[in-house]
Order: structure tokens, then sequence, then C-alpha cells
């Protein structure tokens, strides 16, 4: 028997390695509220034995074959199918974060009087912004719009006949599979909405300059991949985001120093656009941020991210021209 969460049959997929306490924190937000799948993928810290001990099913994934989240997520979905095969919504939680109190509950009653919504996200916030710039980042990224979005998060609570609809997270993708799916649910008819509550607490554990060039460069990497998927739809899926990395990390700085050389020294004073558009993006996010400082490391993390953003543009391009498997880039 699935359990059941005021009138809601609900399950849980958590996926996670070497996530340690995180993720005892993590199972321990979900026990008793819904009946929970953890997705391991070669952990060597005792997290298999952890979520066992509270009552989780396990999925040890085979790390003979490339490892992605969306392969992971898609491996705990069918586990939980195929044990509570009654269950209606699925809460997809990573490692790393804890649901907090009455979030299911409360999206669960948004799904169920909703029947057009798949999808239900919240506010996922940082445990730790005040540990790095980095981690503050984070806390800022995740505030999204309420109301309708096009898209959400790992974290979300999805509606079981919707997943199944549309077949699931696509495998093979290394990064953005949640948004890469959202948009084929939209285009099924399903939609998605951001409720106004506290969802998760997400614990970045970022403290390096190195781990905020590989998040970026996965971003950029999901999307190329996404663009590539989806370039002939009437939405262009994802093309103003590689068009916006291709011009302010390539096209520009290339045409600068093309004249540079070509022309004039002088033409090297155009680099200044790059601290005016931080400066009009402050400007902007001081609106929307209630203190100054957040702007300010926002701006400049949107600026100059673009250019770790579009290593992973070219990492996606010249692995497909070779005909590579790409691998999962991870930040910690």
């Amino acid at each position: 028997m699935s359990i059941q969460t005021q009138n809601l049959s609900v399950g849980a997929v958590v996926i996670g390695r070497n996530e340690g306490q995180r993720l005892v924190r993590c199972l321990e937000s979900l026990v008793g509220t819904a009946n929970v799948a953890y997705v391991d993928s070669g952990s060597t810290d005792g997290s298999v034995k952890a979520a066992q001990a509270l009552g989780a099913s396990v999925v040890e994934l085979d790390m003979q074959q490339p490892f992605t989240a969306a392969r992971a997520r898609n491996a705990g979905f069918g586990c939980l199918l195929e044990k509570y095969p009654d269950i209606e919504f699925v809460q997809f939680v990573d490692g790393d974060c804890e649901v907090v109190d009455g979030w299911i509950e409360n999206a669960g009653a948004f799904l169920q009087h909703n029947p057009d919504y798949a999808v239900v996200c919240g506010r996922r916030r940082e445990r730790y912004p005040e540990a790095s710039l980095f981690n503050q980042l984070c806390d800022i990224e995740w505030d999204t719009p309420i109301g309708d979005a096009l898209a959400c998060g790992g974290d979300a609570l999805i509606r079981v006949s919707a997943i199944r609809e549309v077949g699931g997270y696509r495998d093979a993708m290394i990064a953005g599979e949640e948004p890469e799916m959202c948009f084929r649910l939209r285009h099924a008819g399903w939609k998605i909405f951001r409720l106004d509550a506290e969802m998760t607490r997400h614990d970045a554990a970022m403290t390096h300059l190195s781990q905020w060039w590989k998040r970026n460069k996965r971003a950029g990497h999901a999307y190329a991949e996404s663009f590539d998927l989806h370039h002939s739809t009437a939405e262009k899926f994802r093309l103003r985001e590689v068009l916006s990395i291709l011009f302010w990390a390539a096209g520009l700085p290339i045409a600068i120093l093309l004249m540079t050389v070509v022309v004039s020294a002088y033409f090297l004073l155009l680099l200044a656009i790059y601290p005016v558009q931080a400066f009009r993006l402050f400007m902007t996010y001081r609106e929307q941020l209630s203190k100054p400082r957040q702007a300010m490391i926002y701006a400049l993390s949107n600026v100059f991210g673009k250019f770790a953003q579009l290593s992973g543009v070219m990492s996606f391009y010249v692995k497909k021209r070779l005909k590579r498997q790409s691998h999962i880039i991870e930040y910690k």
C-alpha cells in the first residue's frame, strides 16, 4: 500500500551520491509523508545503508553506464511505480535538499484542484547563503516568479500520468533535464505552476570559483543541448540563451579584438561595455533584491558567467561533431 497524505497517494524520488548527513536530513523530511525511492550513484559514504535504515527503497545505478541525474530520476520513478502502482504524484528532490513541512500536502492539493497542471514547485532556499558568495548566487537564482511558469528545477511535485505521457526525463541529458521535460509537457498541453510557498532547503556547498565556473559551464551545455533537440519547434527552445552566450562571450570580444588589431588600439575601450552591462543589470536587480550587494554580485555573475557558459556550449557541439558521449559536469 502506498502512503496516503491527506487523501493524496504520494511517492518521492531522491537522488544522490556521497551526500552524507545531507541525505539523512532529506530522507527524514519525507518519512511518513511519501513512499521514498532513493537512487544512489556509486556512494562510498554509507548512503545506501542510511537510506535503507530509514525505510527507503534503494536503487543502485550501474555505474558502468554513463551517469546522469535524468537517468537516476527515471530509475527512481520506475521503482516507485513497480512497488506502488497507485501513486498519483511524485516529489522529485535532490539528496542535498530537505523538504519543508507541509509542502507536499500544499502542492498535492494544488494539483488535485487543478487537473490541467502537471508540475508544481515552490521556493527553494539555500541553507547557508552566508557561507559564500556562490551560495548567495544560488539562493537568488532559486527565487523565480510566482504563478504560471515555463519550467521547474530539480525539486518539484509532478503528476504521474503526465510523466508517463511524455516518457519521463531524457536519460542522456547531462544537465537541464527538468526544463527539457517541462518543454515536452507544455507542448503536450500540460501547465507548470510555482506556488508562493516554501518547498526545500538546499545545500550548494559552493566555496570556490572553480565550482561556480563548472556550474555555469553545465548550464551552457544544457542550453545548447536543449536548443539542439528542439530548434525546429515554433518556440525555438533555448535559442535566446544560446544567442546571448555567443554574443557576449564570443562574437563581441572577437569583434573588438579584430578591430583593435586591424584598425586602432582605441577599440579596446569598447571592452567597457561589460562593466556597463553589469551596472545596467545591477540597477534592474536592485529593484528586485533587498540588498544592493546581492544585486551587484548577481549582475556580475550573469555578465561574466557567459564565458563559463560558452565553454559548455562549445563542449556540447564539439562532442556532437565528434560523436562522443557527453559526461556529467559536477561542481561538487
